[in-house]
């Protein structure tokens, strides 16, 4: 955004007292990680799923080399196993984006109702407030020229 109007405490910030900015920082903050568990969750699925191919190429390579019990066994026990009584990895994934990413999500939304919907105040109040006019890297926004 060229001109960020939460970088000047100027009439779009009336209103909006410090606790209330910090409030629903915090709850925005809570959903950053949030997103970070539901990446996590996204890297087990898709681990899990790599580990159930190759799991299959190692029963192929068994059976192969004349270990036909064994990979019986396991294609029989562990390949395509549940993760969970009854789950796979992307059954998991649904169910935790359903039941508590997308609730998660759209309360913070309503939340920041309180910010009349803007993103980020807080750090928007803390860059304002910490950065250093007309230094090489504090510019205000991208589109600032970079000071020499």
């Amino acid at each position: 955004m060229a001109d960020d109007p939460r970088l000047n405490r100027g009439p779009w910030r009336d209103g909006l007292d410090d606790r209330t900015v910090a409030a629903v920082g915090a709850l925005t903050e809570a959903l950053e990680t949030v997103e970070v568990a539901r990446g996590h969750l996204y890297a087990f699925h898709q681990l899990t799923g790599s580990a159930d191919i190759k799991l299959e190429r190692a029963i192929t390579q068994l059976a192969e080399a004349g270990h036909t019990a064994l990979a019986q066994r396991l294609s029989r026990e562990l390949l395509g196993r549940n993760v969970l009584p009854g789950r796979w990895t992307f059954q998991v994934v649904e169910d935790y984006e359903e039941t508590y990413y997308e609730p998660f999500r759209d309360l913070e939304r309503q939340a920041r109702e309180l910010t009349r919907g803007a993103r980020h105040v807080h750090e928007a109040d803390l860059k304002r407030d910490r950065r250093t006019a007309g230094e090489p890297g504090h510019e205000a926004t991208a589109q600032e020229p970079a000071q020499d």
